[in-house]
C-alpha cells in the first residue's frame, strides 16, 4: 500500500542542527533495525532513504544529471533562504524524472548506510563545488543546511518502535 507522504501524521518531528546530529539519529535507526524495532510511516525503506540523501549530496560535487528549465531556476531562486531554514515538504516531484526524484533504486540498510557516511564525511571535509539546480551557487555552511533539512524530511519517516 502507498503511503501518502504528504498527510501522514506518523511522521516525527525532527530538527537537525548539524551533520552530527544526522548521523547520531541514523545510527539509532541502524540499530532499531538491526534489534527489529524500526518502523516506516512512509514508502521508502530505510537504505533506499540514505542512498537518496547519499546521492543527493554526491550531486554537489558531480552535477545534477538533469537539466532544468531557465523559469524554473528564476521562480525558484528567491525560495532558497526559506528552504535553507523551514522544513521540505515531503512528496515534492522534480520535473523531468520518471520517480518523481533521483537516487531511488532499493539499498540495503548496510549498503545504504555505508554510502550514507561516506557522503556525510565528504561534505564535512570538503566545501561543494557545483551550483544548486534552483539556487545557484551556494556556500559550505548553506550546502549543509540544505542537507539537513533534506534529511529531516526522509528521516522523519522512520521511527524507533515504542518511543
Amino acid at each position: 500500500m502507498t503511503i501518502n507522504t504528504q498527510s501522514d501524521p506518523g511522521r516525527r518531528k525532527i530538527r537537525f542542527e548539524s551533520l552530527d546530529d544526522i548521523l547520531a539519529d541514523v545510527e539509532r535507526l541502524a540499530e532499531a533495525e538491526r534489534n527489529g524495532k524500526l518502523e516506516r510511516v512512509g514508502n521508502w525503506t530505510f537504505g533506499q532513504s540514505l542512498g537518496h540523501m547519499a546521492t543527493w549530496v554526491g550531486y554537489t560535487y558531480d552535477g545534477i544529471p538533469l537539466k532544468i528549465p531557465f523559469l524554473l531556476r528564476l521562480l525558484l531562486r528567491p525560495m532558497k533562504r526559506r528552504m535553507l531554514r523551514t522544513k521540505m515538504r515531503p512528496g515534492l516531484r522534480i520535473p523531468g524524472t520518471t520517480e518523481g526524484t533521483l537516487g531511488t533504486e532499493l539499498l540495503s540498510t548496510e549498503e545504504g548506510l555505508s554510502r550514507f557516511k561516506a557522503a556525510i564525511e565528504r561534505l564535512r571535509r570538503e566545501p561543494p563545488t557545483k551550483p544548486h539546480m534552483f539556487f545557484g551557487q551556494m556556500t559550505h555552511d548553506e550546502w549543509i543546511s540544505l542537507q539537513l533539512r533534506h534529511a529531516e524530511c526522509h528521516l522523519a519517516t522512520l521511527r524507533i518502535k515504542g518511543t
